[in-house]
């Protein structure tokens, strides 16, 4: 089976985590859309697993977690006019959790907003972390019940509520949220650092996800078409985050301040590693043509 030079899957791979469209990415790399796709699809399914594997007994003080909003194939009130529906239609919602010193994402979830994906989110997120940490989410009320399942009492947990103010006559009808006048830190379980009651690390790390994911854009025609695709992308957002990309005040990549990883690694070993990791493809037995037969 032909396969493209590990160069020039690491191009494809560097290209797509640093905000570029699938189809820019097989314009610029010189290769079908396709073949983007198909790599799209084996490296998210491998970067999947990596993270599975590797984000294990992460040794974590404060955690923040947050979800960012985007959508597969139409907005939610727009699915019912869809001509040719897909699966996951609708909005879209990711979940990450970051390690408030090493930046670490210690998960990432992509589903819907309910109860039953938070409970999915935190059990995952839980399962990953060594100790007893400090949690800080925001006012959505479905992660009361996720973590208290996950967590019991082993948590010190704080909710931050923002308060906005009325959104102004010129802002209605566009994407323009409220003004936040004020913010609400409640204890929910444990004894939390109210001081260190914050998601700003959580929201910040989103927009570094939304710059670097084309299919994030708001406004465009890049939004994701599948949703097994975004799942795909998030991913390999989540590893090129942690092993590839050096944090600029860290000066190492959060996988390397979390004493997960002693070097930085590059798309080249991802894709070298994807190679090892592939089952191998064993030609078939050789069968005579009839034109071979009658001879």
């Amino acid at each position: 089976m032909n396969k493209l030079p590990i160069a020039k899957r690491a191009q494809i791979l560097a290209m797509l985590t640093e905000g570029a469209s699938m189809r820019s990415v097989s314009r610029l790399a010189d290769v079908s859309i396709n073949t983007v796709s198909k790599l799209l699809v084996e490296a998210g399914k491998f970067c999947a697993g990596y993270h599975d594997a590797n984000v294990r007994n992460v040794k974590a003080k404060r955690v923040q977690v947050d979800e960012i909003w985007s959508f597969t194939a139409a907005k939610n009130k727009n699915v019912g006019a869809m001509k040719n529906p897909v699966a996951g239609a609708g909005d879209t919602w990711t979940w990450t959790a970051i390690e408030a010193d090493t930046k670490i994402i210690i998960s990432h979830f992509v589903g819907g907003r309910d109860g039953e994906c938070a409970k999915w989110f935190i059990d995952d997120m839980a399962s990953r972390i060594a100790n007893r940490i400090q949690l800080t989410s925001d006012g959505h009320k479905a992660y009361l019940e996720a973590v208290e399942g996950a967590f019991g009492a082993d948590v010190d947990y704080a909710m931050l509520n923002k308060i906005y103010g009325a959104s102004p006559e010129s802002a209605k009808g566009r994407y323009s949220p409220a003004d936040c006048i004020g913010i609400k830190k409640d204890r929910i379980e444990g004894d939390p650092d109210m001081k260190h009651v914050s998601t700003s690390y959580a929201e910040r790390a989103n927009l570094t996800m939304r710059m670097h994911n084309r299919r994030f854009t708001r406004l465009t025609n890049a939004f994701s078409k599948k949703f097994e695709n975004h799942a795909h992308m998030v991913a390999i957002y989540a590893v090129w985050y942690n092993f590839l990309r050096i944090h600029k005040t860290l000066r190492v990549t959060p996988a390397m301040a979390a004493g997960l990883s002693e070097t930085v690694m590059d798309w080249a070993n991802i894709v070298e590693a994807m190679d090892a990791d592939a089952p191998a493809q064993k030609r078939g037995p050789y069968k005579k043509t009839a034109a071979e037969i009658s001879n």
